[in-house]
């Protein structure tokens, strides 16, 4: 594969990534974890920008909403050095100028993940709570939780979340799946790894499955060597300095494969296909601060090879948007302050 860089804009603290549809035409947006904007570019090329929002800033996550045209959910005010207090939901939507008016519809403090899950119409949001709350910097002594409820139809409904896990210590890392069939939300702490599948009926309960008990900074799963079962890649622990692959064998998980750079600060973990290979997409904001993508080689017994994309970038989170001819690799390269596509073509 061919991977051709193409640099978007200087964006201090660039961390949050997204890819979905606005008006019909793909858009790619990143936003900054510090006090400043959310950026959108559209076009062939990508060479179109908007400006989504000039502040405040503090996007941990974006996510859009299921059947609603370019209008999705973004954390904002996430951005002091612990005291995660301010954090809140808005809900964002384009106009017909281009721009775009957001609004709050929830005050959740220390919100870090969510998703939104369309259950036969009905649109289920999760999120999730890094902690309770903190003193310092490093007082991890009240645990995170996560929440559901029922998305209204539009942003005057209130959004009204309850308490469905509690207990969840650094309560950080989030990834979309499957689970025994379904649309599903995997959730990692210090506690581990649990699948949350969505009511399949109006007053249903949520599923909650523990599948891994060991300190879990982040996941994803793919079926990285085609044999029809999802393997899992985790980042550990906490922040972690170990990027490791993980298979079920026998009904149990067995690591297959460990990332040679033992480095502080692996924090990207995304599946992803490129050029119709699944692939884990992997990244540290310390030590080469590279971003690299995993893949199986040809053959048997099952053997994995990391390639580099670039070093020095220090990514925060990737997102990828497939097209026809090529691959796009969205990228908040975090510790270089800029925000960069990645063009992968065979």
């Amino acid at each position: 594969m061919k991977i051709t860089k193409k640099f978007l804009a200087t964006l201090p603290r660039c961390y949050a990534t997204a890819t979905f549809p606005i008006k019909g035409q793909s858009t790619i947006l990143l936003a900054t974890e510090g006090e400043g904007a959310c950026l959108a570019w559209s076009g062939a090329d990508f060479d179109e920008q908007r400006t989504v929002w000039d502040g405040p800033g503090g996007t941990m996550s974006m996510v859009p909403i299921p059947g609603k045209d370019g209008e999705f959910l973004a954390i904002q005010k996430f951005f002091k050095l612990f005291q995660w207090d301010e954090a809140i939901i808005v809900w964002v939507k384009p106009l017909p100028d281009g721009t775009f008016e957001s609004r709050q519809i929830l005050h959740l403090p220390y919100i870090h993940r969510f998703d939104l899950f369309d259950v036969n119409g009905r649109i289920w949001f999760l999120g999730c709570t890094l902690a309770e709350s903190k003193e310092t910097r490093d007082d991890w002594s009240r645990a995170g939780r996560v929440y559901a409820a029922e998305l209204g139809a539009d942003w005057d409904v209130p959004l009204q979340p309850r308490v469905i896990k509690d207990g969840l210590f650094r309560n950080h890392g989030y990834a979309r799946s499957t689970w025994k069939g379904r649309d599903a939300g995997l959730v990692t702490s210090d506690q581990g790894a649990f699948a949350f599948t969505p009511p399949s009926t109006p007053h249903g309960d949520w599923t909650i499955e523990q599948f891994m008990d060991w300190q879990i900074s982040d996941i994803a799963a793919c079926d990285i060597d085609g044999d029809g079962e999802l393997e899992y890649a985790t980042i550990e622990p906490w922040h972690g300095q170990y990027f490791r692959i993980y298979k079920k064998i026998d009904g149990g998980f067995v690591r297959i494969w460990e990332h040679p750079e033992v480095a502080d600060f692996y924090h990207v973990v995304v599946n992803a296909s490129l050029r119709g290979n699944n692939v884990f997409i992997g990244g540290c904001r310390r030590g080469s601060q590279r971003l690299f993508y995993v893949r199986a080689r040809a053959g048997t017994p099952l053997s994995l090879e990391a390639v580099t994309i670039e070093d020095g970038v220090g990514p925060s989170n990737v997102a990828v948007l497939n097209q026809a001819d090529r691959d796009v690799i969205i990228s908040a390269n975090r510790e270089k302050g800029e925000a960069a596509l990645y063009f992968v073509t065979a």
